[in-house]
């Protein structure tokens, strides 16, 4: 929304495929105006909210690569503001909290960027607050005239320190914490009167508040032991509480006002769960020991009174990649197994983000192998102490999650019953050879790049695609969309293809691909998204109540 309130600019999708028009409505009499902007990732508003900031990507790789600066209302050529030519590089414009700066951010998988000017003159230059190096990546916001930087120049896990506005570079900046190897520092907002510090420690995530007077830290604290806090979106600058949403495994999503001074906690909202009675459950947090003998945190929830004989059934998530840390939240939907007696366990492997930036470390490029590991050992885990049994067993993922089923089922075939994939991510050396495709070049620092011979190597060790084999598989059900930008649609296709072709086995394999308007997401509206889920759920309930 505009500064004053009166115009709004939103963006639309109405394919599935990610892409979006910019429109601009003026909210005195719900009318849109002239703008209809293909392409849109990113925008921001003009202090006068006269001129409004976008970003559109690239139509062919879908990378967001060029900034904008319209004019509201007109409809001739805008002026191209910058552009970043890196295809590894992906642009995004925001603004401050204290509407005083606009920040063009240019951000790879491991190197950013910032660019930043003040939002009362739309036509000023943009300043750079520290040019690029290869694997330092830091990100700023503002408080009056100073630039906070969250920065890795100090350690893989970020520390964060200041700098003037009229003088941003790296010679110039104060630490106001430190890098610490046990905690990441996972983001920063910045308030009149506080920082908000989103921090990991422990594979959990935490709130520190620090006072910018005096650089005094205090931690909130949560009963649980196994939970997730997020922030929410705290618009204003000068709030006094600031407000985030808690949960756990048994806990529905709470919207809760931490006071920054006191630390105090109070629930504003909790999501009603009708005939929900959390008593009847329980999550454990558990450490499954990996090949190298790295302790890996797995999240369990099953109905109270479940016996550790073997015999319970057990759905195993997991995800692992682009050092995302999977939530261990509220999901009302796997009651419908837990109430049926299928334990949900979700694995919190190396690839993801849980233990910090060497978490992710340890489980991407040249050690991505560390992920297929991590969840066999995770599974075998769950059998050895009596959770389930292989016969009982069924593994869930999708898109890079997708690529984990399709690895750790080549490799071990014989420790799962059952397995749900969806959208994906299976042919990695043909698509990561094809530079055309959207997201591509910038997922070299995840994956590789396979024009590189040992890289090729290394990667052809796990592709699914490529490892499919003569061998007995478990039933599998493979989920995509026909609108998918992230994994083209046939790539789960030629997958399925050839297992059909290689597989020694009679078990099902199903694909299902969605030919409606869908995208990565699955389907969009409320209730088709639960028609999906219903889907895989009828699918492991099939499969896990009738094995053995």
């Amino acid at each position: 929304m505009s500064d004053d309130g009166t115009r709004l600019a939103y963006t639309t999708d109405e394919t599935g495929f990610r892409q979006y028009d910019l429109h601009v409505r003026d909210l005195r009499n719900g009318k849109d105006g002239p703008e209809k902007i293909a392409r849109v990732d990113s925008v921001a508003w003009s202090r006068d909210g006269k001129v409004l900031f976008y970003v559109v990507e690239d139509e062919q790789e879908k990378r967001p690569y060029q900034l904008f600066r319209h004019v509201v209302g007109s409809s001739g050529k805008d002026e191209l503001v910058y552009e970043e030519k890196d295809h590894a590089f992906n642009l995004e414009v925001d603004r401050s909290r204290s509407k005083d700066f606009v920040f063009l951010t240019s951000a790879s998988h491991t190197t950013s960027e910032v660019r930043f000017f003040g939002a009362s003159d739309p036509n000023a230059a943009l300043v750079l607050l520290q040019p690029r190096e290869p694997g330092h990546e830091y990100y700023a916001d503002a408080r009056g005239g100073t630039l906070y930087i969250r920065t890795n120049s100090g350690g893989r896990n970020f520390r964060l320190v200041t700098a003037p506005a009229w003088a941003p570079r790296k010679e110039n900046w104060t630490e106001l914490v430190p890098h610490r190897d046990d905690v990441m520092l996972d983001d920063v907002e910045v308030f009149r009167d506080f920082v908000a510090l989103h921090e990991r420690e422990g594979g959990l995530p935490q709130i520190t508040f620090l006072d910018p007077a005096t650089g005094a830290r205090r931690r909130v604290r949560f009963a649980e032991a196994d939970y997730d806090v997020s922030p929410e979106k705290n618009p204003e600058y000068d709030q006094k509480a600031f407000r985030v949403v808690y949960q756990s495994p048994v806990t529905p999503r709470s919207w809760l006002d931490v006071d920054a001074g006191s630390l105090a906690q109070q629930v504003v909202k909790r999501l009603p769960v009708p005939s929900y009675d959390p008593s009847r459950y329980e999550v454990e947090r558990i450490w499954a020991p990996a090949a190298d003998g790295t302790k890996v945190p797995v999240a369990v929830l099953h109905k109270k009174g479940v016996l550790r004989d073997g015999k319970a059934p057990l759905l195993l998530y997991a995800y692992g990649s682009y050092g995302y840390g999977i939530p261990d939240g509220f999901n009302s939907n796997v009651f419908s197994l837990v109430d049926r007696g299928i334990t949900y366990a979700v694995a919190h492997i190396r690839g993801g983000g849980e233990l910090g930036k060497k978490w992710h470390d340890q489980g991407r490029m040249m050690n991505k192998m560390n992920t297929f590991t991590d969840f066999i050992s995770s599974a075998e885990h769950l059998i050895g102490q009596g959770y389930t049994s292989k016969d009982r067993l069924a593994i869930m993922g999708g898109s890079a999650g997708g690529l984990l089923m399709g690895a750790v089922t080549n490799l071990r075939p014989d420790l799962f019953h059952a397995v749900v994939t969806y959208v994906p991510f299976v042919d990695v050396l043909n698509t990561m050879l094809d530079e055309s495709l959207p997201l591509t070049v910038g997922e070299f620092e995840e994956w590789g790049n396979p024009k590189n011979p040992d890289q090729y190597r290394y990667m052809k060790q796990y592709s699914p695609y490529d490892n499919v084999g003569a061998k007995a598989y478990p039933t599998m059900l493979v989920r995509s969309s026909y609108n998918d930008s992230q994994v083209m649609y046939w790539e789960p296709a030629k997958y399925v293809a050839k297992l059909r072709s290689l597989k020694t086995d009679s078990n099902p394999l199903l694909f299902k691909i969605n030919m409606d308007p869908a995208g990565h997401g699955g389907a969009s509206g409320r209730y088709d998204r639960l028609k999906d889920v219903a889907y895989d759920y009828a699918f492991v309930v099939r499969e896990l109540t009738t094995a053995g």
